[in-house]
């Protein structure tokens, strides 16, 4: 079996998310499924890095798939660039080990959230930003970021409430970057929780706009409960900006 790890790119935005659903085909992992399977003859199963959800962008997911036969990367990668929607685009395709897998190999991913705060809605990038036009102190977001980095059981910024594995995540970074007109939000982990990143957002901005005081974060943390943390931000802010894997640049067998 051939083993391909590809780079994928996407606006989310008319998507239910990247997981394959029996009720509808308009998901990101449907989509190049439906694609290989068409362009190789065989039942092609793609194996994401992570699931995004409905509305949720993309620049660097990460995936692979399993070819009974090797084919040539690039004619793989040009006729998924030719037959995919205009709003999914395969940045890279290379063949590595068989022993990769996207999901279970990733060692840490970023996401990055963005914030208009601009009196004035910015109409081209509406799709992609959050219009919030209320002032956020961006030293106080500052603080309470700090106090969730590291090793921590984030169950209360977990979406999914009956969660039953283990919510203890590890955030190495929380970087907030001010613009003229909008505010930058990356987040740097080795895994994250359903909605995590976004309900994460959504306390911060409880914290910048003076609804939450920043040490506060610690308590959230304790309580446990959804319930402690802020509001789920809205989907169209968030993009997953990249996925890591150790060894990475040494495991590719042919270079698209």
């Amino acid at each position: 079996m051939a083993n391909y790890r590809m780079t994928i790119q996407y606006d989310g935005t008319r998507y239910s998310g990247w997981q394959s659903q029996h009720a509808t085909d308009a998901t990101i992992q449907g989509k190049l499924e439906t694609v290989l399977t068409r362009m190789t003859g065989q039942q092609v199963d793609v194996i994401g890095s992570g699931r995004t959800d409905a509305g949720v962008h993309a620049i660097g997911q990460v995936a692979n798939f399993h070819l009974k036969q090797p084919r040539n990367t690039g004619e793989l990668l040009d006729g998924l660039n030719r037959y995919l929607p205009e709003d999914i685009a395969v940045s890279s395709l290379t063949e590595v080990d068989e022993r990769f897998h996207s999901r279970y190999q990733a060692v840490c991913k970023t996401y990055r959230y963005r914030i208009h705060t601009g009196e004035v809605p910015d109409v081209f990038a509406r799709r992609y930003v959050y219009d919030y036009r209320i002032p956020l102190d961006v030293e106080r977001m500052r603080e309470a970021a700090g106090l969730l980095l590291g090793e921590h059981d984030f169950k209360s910024f977990c979406g999914n409430t009956r969660m039953k594995k283990s919510t203890v995540r590890t955030l190495y970074e929380i970087r907030v970057e001010e613009h003229e007109s909008e505010i930058d939000l990356f987040f740097t982990g080795n895994g994250f929780l359903q909605n995590m990143v976004r309900i994460l957002t959504g306390t911060l901005i409880e914290v910048g706009d003076g609804r939450r005081e920043p040490g506060s974060m610690t308590d959230v943390l304790a309580r446990r409960d959804r319930q402690a943390a802020g509001y789920t931000a809205p989907a169209l802010g968030l993009a997953l900006l990249s996925v890591e894997y150790e060894g990475d640049g040494q495991n590719t067998m042919e270079q698209a």
